[in-house]
């Protein structure tokens, strides 16, 4: 048994680069999990930058400065978010809480619905299953209100760590632009000078995680306004709330648009019960998840990330089961960055060569 342990130890980590990548990994992982939470607004102003460092080269391109570039890319964003945040925000929240307010009554309707069809279609519909779904939808209705009240309480002490995200996110993801290079110089000045592994992984990394996030960004805000569009047309109740919430769900593959047809379907039915408008909502709504799946991802994904569909499903639920909704918000770059160490890990004629 020793002798196997031994063997492997120096078949895959007798290399110096390998040992130093596993024990960046580790350290990674435990600051993560010990201090994810402090470390949230580093991480997503990493995330942003990330994001925005494709524009600032585009523009570099351009034969503009780097920090020229900098200063445009950065407060072109900020002043995007400024206009979201003042324009749209308002107009969900004002939905969010008329929704809630609405929703007993959006329950009666549906209970009162399923009643009626039960009375005349009593041989394809048991009186059971008809009594548990009023329950159901009693118990729900009740649990939403004192979810609202609960949440209304709970929010109260996190306004003080909003305020700290509006002022630090934008601070960190300026300086992590304006001083990408010499950033990144003091962090590789620490790691051994042979590191062909690793610049294998960051280079793989940076081509399909670049392509990804940007890619979901636009995925998100194509869908969202398809979606709004469609919503404003039928006169849709909620157009704006559910529309942020169809664009948000592409975030979570699968998982997402399966969970959000849920309040879709239920609004729709609540405005217009069994009547032909309902079919014509929901029919649209389809349309466009199957324009997203069948035309929109392979147009911006055909090249970014190559995994099977099963491995992002399970990267969904063991990253989402352990970080929460930050864990499968990074899913599927976590996923691709575990394929990317797979493919780029040392075999024993490399390690030996």
């Amino acid at each position: 048994m020793f002798k196997i342990v031994d063997t492997l130890i120096k078949r895959y980590f007798s290399n110096e680069e390998v040992v130093v990548f596993l024990l960046l990994m580790i350290a990674t992982l435990c600051v993560l999990a010990f201090w994810g939470g402090i470390l949230a607004p580093i991480l997503i102003a990493i995330v942003l930058a990330f994001l925005l460092q494709g524009l600032v080269d585009r523009l570099q391109r351009l034969r503009l400065g780097h920090l020229p570039s900098v200063f445009i890319v950065f407060f072109t964003f900020i002043t995007a978010c400024s206009v979201f945040i003042g324009v749209m925000v308002p107009i969900i929240w004002r939905q969010a809480v008329k929704l809630v307010q609405d929703a007993p009554r959006m329950f009666t309707v549906i209970r009162d619905e399923v009643l009626h069809f039960a009375e005349g279609h009593s041989d394809l519909v048991s009186q059971g299953a008809v009594d548990e779904l009023v329950n159901s939808l009693a118990n729900e209705s009740a649990n939403l209100g004192q979810w609202l009240v609960s949440f209304s309480l709970s929010s109260i002490p996190s306004l003080f760590s909003v305020v700290i995200y509006v002022v630090l996110v934008p601070l960190v993801m300026f300086f992590l632009l304006k001083d990408q290079e010499k950033i990144l110089e003091y962090l590789t000045s620490w790691l051994p000078k042979e590191r062909r592994m690793m610049r294998n992984i960051a280079h793989e990394m940076n081509d399909q995680i670049a392509n990804y996030i940007r890619g979901k960004f636009i995925e998100m805000f194509v869908v969202g306004v398809v979606t709004y569009i469609v919503f404003l047309i039928f006169g849709l109740k909620y157009a704006e709330l559910l529309a942020l919430l169809v664009g948000l769900s592409v975030l979570i593959p699968y998982i997402g648009a399966a969970a959000v047809t849920i309040p879709v379907v239920l609004v729709a039915f609540y405005q217009y019960g069994t009547q032909s408008e309902f079919i014509y909502v929901v029919v649209a709504y389809l349309i466009v998840q199957a324009s997203d799946g069948n035309v929109l991802v392979p147009l911006l994904f055909s090249e970014a990330v190559n995994l099977h569909p099963l491995a992002i499903i399970v990267a969904v639920l063991f990253f989402g089961g352990i970080w929460g909704f930050w864990g499968i918000f990074f899913a599927i770059p976590l996923a691709t960055l575990v394929k990317a160490i797979i493919n780029a890990w040392p075999s024993q004629e490399q390690l030996t060569s």
